[in-house]
């Protein structure tokens, strides 16, 4: 199962992950967290990953 990984360093809060997987993803001290790293089924954690500015997001198989 694919799993979604945040960078921590590289993460700049913008918060483009959380608007498309509200459900993996949620911001905590400005940073990006995944919350529900085995609900990729329910959004496109690909398209997260590549909306990220950062480059932050990876996704890990």
């Amino acid at each position: 199962m694919a799993t979604p990984v945040v960078d921590q360093e590289l993460c700049v809060g913008c918060g483009s992950c959380v608007e498309v997987c509200p459900e993996v993803f949620e911001l905590q001290d400005d940073k990006a967290q995944v919350i529900g790293p085995d609900k990729c089924h329910t959004c496109d954690c690909e398209s997260a990953a590549a909306m990220c500015p950062a480059g932050a997001i990876t996704i890990q198989d």
